[in-house]
């Protein structure tokens, strides 16, 4: 885990919600103003085709979106960046309109059939399309291109693996059939077998 990442989050009634159910609280030493990614986060953000992204209301309210596209489509753009070409969608625009107030986001990346779980911390800005089209040609696949709204750069804080505990292997229908083609082509032998036998 990179401890900028809870230093982050240890706030003060976190620390005491800590010594309130365990007695004590965790010591985090003083952590770089940012932790920068490895090759095993990047390895593992690029294979994704979908991520959670949480933003947080002018009012304070926390508010969810799922993101998704051919895996790869959450760019890592350095160790601290990452960014990804938004889509036309449903026109609420409303992780835009938080991330204009409130620049701080989370993204939660998971690995359901390996049962790992990537959470990241960072500060975002969104950048309009039409006024940055160097942005598109970066950041989104050439069939997109014509659907891409926006373009969004998060400057990584942190970022922590959590343990697959709880996590519910689940897999794609691509997975699935990868998986089951060695046994249908067995059956198929089988069953030509018994045609000419009969």
């Amino acid at each position: 885990m990179a401890g900028r990442y809870l230093e982050t989050l240890f706030t003060p009634r976190v620390l005491a919600a800590q010594r309130q159910y365990f007695g004590r609280s965790q010591n985090i030493p003083p952590q770089p103003e940012r932790d920068a990614l490895t090759d095993d986060e990047g390895r593992f953000i690029q294979a994704r085709d979908s991520f959670y992204m949480a933003t947080v209301t002018e009012d304070g309210w926390p508010y969810v979106q799922h993101r998704g596209g051919r895996p790869g489509f959450l760019r890592v753009a350095s160790p601290t960046q990452l960014a990804f070409a938004d889509y036309k969608g449903n026109r609420q625009m409303l992780s835009t309109g938080n991330l204009d107030g409130n620049d701080r986001v989370a993204l939660f990346l998971m690995d359901y059939p390996r049962r790992e779980r990537l959470k990241i911390l960072g500060r975002a800005r969104v950048e309009d399309a039409r006024e940055h089209p160097g942005l598109v040609e970066q950041f989104a696949e050439v069939e997109v291109r014509g659907i891409v709204e926006r373009v969004v750069l998060i400057d990584v804080v942190s970022y922590d693996w959590n343990c697959p505990k709880y996590i519910t292997p689940r897999f794609t229908a691509a997975e699935v059939e990868e998986a089951v083609a060695p046994l249908k082509a067995r059956i198929a032998e089988l069953e030509a077998q018994l045609g000419r036998n009969s």
